[in-house]
């Protein structure tokens, strides 16, 4: 991939991209979530959404799983969410399938389309709630939305962060629940981007390089949160969602 080399010959490329999973880390270690689409936001300024796919699949896959502890109640939750999660790999494939990898105007538009759809959404304080009975239909249907958004932007947030929301989970459980989403999300992602030879080991290699600044951002963001509050820094991150959001749809 031509992008790879460009990296690899132009030291400022490499440099914006560890500073942006620098940030990235920062913020999913201030608010417990942000890092793929904070990175996705800021990475498809200067590549590709597709490109930028890639880079994000070893940093997000890691700190995701270590967002799962403690491992004695993923079971419980995974068999509560396993027709959601289910759903985003089957919506994620097939939009892999019928849509390719993310790249052109239209994916960068896209991109920002789900960027001010989530900032707004949080901004709002919007309040959703999802009967137990429903979940069993409604669930899959969510996740394979997701999965959609997903294939086409890169980002998993929406509508999954929203739906997870609705369930009314204990915090414990929804912090958990998060990154169990989003680490399936991201398997489903990385399959996707290899379906359209978009993910081969030297982006691989890239990745988990820029594994070390995403943990460095967020034993950063953690350090900060307890001299922050995580409500009005959440409120100026999607406030830069929102803008950076629009610009890319406007743009």
């Amino acid at each position: 991939m031509p992008w790879i080399d460009l990296l690899h010959w132009q030291p400022l490329w490499l440099g914006h991209a560890v500073a942006v999973f620098v940030l990235a880390g920062l913020v999913k270690g201030v608010v417990g979530l942000g890092l793929p689409t904070v990175a996705m936001a800021l990475l498809a300024l200067r590549m590709a959404p597709a490109e930028a796919a890639a880079l994000l699949v070893v940093p997000s896959l890691v700190t995701n799983i270590w967002q799962l502890r403690p491992w004695r109640t993923v079971g419980p939750l995974a068999r509560r969410l396993a027709g959601m999660l289910l759903g985003v790999c089957a919506g994620t494939w097939m939009g892999a399938w019928l849509l390719g990898a993310p790249a052109g105007a239209w994916a960068r538009v896209a991109l920002g389309v789900a960027l001010v759809a989530y900032a707004l959404w949080s901004l709002a304080g919007a309040q959703w709630r999802v009967a137990v009975r429903r979940e069993g239909w409604l669930g899959p249907a969510m996740g394979g939305l997701t999965g959609w958004v997903t294939a086409a932007t890169g980002v998993f947030v929406v509508p999954a962060v929203p739906y997870l929301q609705a369930l009314a989970l204990p915090r414990d459980a929804m912090v958990q629940a998060m990154g169990l989403c989003f680490t399936v999300s991201t398997l489903a992602l990385a399959g996707g981007l290899a379906l359209n030879a978009q993910f081969q080991a030297p982006v691989l290699g890239w990745s988990a390089l820029l594994l070390g600044p995403a943990l460095a951002g967020m034993g950063l963001g953690g350090w900060l949160r307890q001299r922050l509050s995580p409500l009005w820094f959440r409120r100026c991150l999607m406030v830069g969602l929102l803008a950076l959001g629009g610009y890319m749809a406007l743009g």
